[in-house]
């Protein structure tokens, strides 16, 4: 198979502070989004590249985890993913230190032990959380329902 290849793109106009930039994808989902410092630093409307980073983590995961668990023959009904991404002051600047995955499954006849055990797996297995990992504090909370 060859390799697949996903584009984004951001313009960045101005400085730090007062600039303003826009962000689109190469499918077209995000087309010119706004994205400014109060977006990034503050709660002004507009995305941000930790939010960006946050869907991205939480879109791979569950479908990691659901490959997984359907590997072992559990057939999820569905597997819910919220990643917090955490971007704190470091040397001068900012860094991403972790991110936090809160995951929620519907899966007929799972335990929560056998749940917790699969989330593990899935994590290994996810492309995202292996690109984030080396630095990065990922930690986990699941419940299946």
């Amino acid at each position: 198979m060859a390799d697949i290849k996903r584009t984004g793109e951001a313009t960045w106009r101005g400085d730090l502070a007062r600039g303003d930039g826009a962000v689109s994808t190469e499918s077209g989902t995000l087309s010119q989004e706004s994205y400014t410092f109060k977006t990034r630093f503050g709660d002004a409307k507009g995305t941000n590249p930790e939010e960006l980073i946050a869907a991205a983590h939480a879109g791979c995961y569950s479908m990691a985890f659901a490959h997984t668990l359907s590997e072992k023959g559990h057939r999820p009904e569905s597997i819910t993913t919220k990643a917090t991404c955490s971007l704190v002051p470091a040397d001068g600047g900012f860094k991403i230190a972790r991110m936090h995955l809160q995951v929620r499954g519907t899966v007929p006849g799972l335990d929560e032990a056998t749940f917790r055990q699969i989330a593990e797996e899935a994590d290994k297995g996810c492309p995202v959380s292996n690109l984030l990992r080396p630095g990065l504090k990922i930690e986990r909370e699941v419940a299946v329902e």
